[in-house]
């Protein structure tokens, strides 16, 4: 069973010859989500200087992230 962040997504060997694991594929899926969800935002009117904005537009991309690791289950 894959761990529920969906596992590293870019995991490299370093200079020093040891593997790094890099971020999980769910942080990856939400950094792809949020250029969208910020660009959605702004073509709203909407002010990045809004209370909550960051943490609404953050959740969200999670949201989605976690929606496209269960499709990947199904």
């Amino acid at each position: 069973m894959k761990p529920i962040d969906g596992g590293h997504a870019f995991p490299a060997m370093n200079d020093n010859g040891y593997w790094v694991k890099g971020m999980t594929l769910r942080q990856y899926y939400a950094a792809e989500a949020m250029k969208p969800l910020i660009q959605n935002f702004l073509a709203k009117g909407l002010h990045l200087d809004q209370d909550d904005w960051m943490a609404g537009l953050a959740g969200d991309a999670f949201r989605m992230a976690d929606e496209m690791l269960e499709a990947e289950e199904e």
